[in-house]
């Protein structure tokens, strides 16, 4: 099956989390057939929730929406390197493949900071491909960002 990307849905749901006023992540989680099975923005503001994250919701969409704990052979796509909460949650869920978009030199969990998967402690590690569209996702982050230092 030749490689299709999800990146462009995952960023649908990162300007979806923007117009919501949540910070501009989306994720896109897809079966080993091509399937999407879940699609989340974030929604920590919304939900009051700090675990809201994208790939967090998307994880238990795609959890419940199958009737498992685990999501071995699926892939994840999302607009921003995974913070170190969501690379775990990743590596937990067992995610084959991580596709992101920007890295996070800030926050990020697994090319920057705490490189979760890098752990001993990491009993799983998804195969994980960078740069996915990065421009674009990027750019989304730094127009939030900018928009929002010019509110205040």
């Amino acid at each position: 099956m030749p490689f299709v990307s999800h990146m462009d849905l995952a960023l649908d749901q990162a300007r979806a989390a923007a117009a919501r006023d949540e910070v501009p992540v989306g994720a896109v989680i897809v079966s080993p057939s091509g399937d999407v099975v879940a699609l989340a923005g974030n929604r920590t503001r919304e939900l009051n929730d700090p675990t809201a994250h994208a790939e967090v919701l998307a994880i238990r969409q795609a959890c419940a929406a199958l009737g498992q704990e685990r999501l071995e052979g699926y892939d994840l796509y999302v607009t921003l390197e995974p913070c170190p909460m969501c690379a775990a949650a990743i590596s937990f869920a067992r995610i084959r493949r991580l596709y992101y978009g920007a890295s996070d030199p800030k926050s990020g969990g697994v090319a920057q900071g705490a490189r979760v998967y890098a752990q001993a402690q990491c009993h799983h590690a998804p195969d994980v491909y960078d740069g996915l569209q990065e421009a674009a996702c990027a750019a989304l982050l730094r127009d939030f960002f900018a928009a929002k230092r010019e509110q205040s």
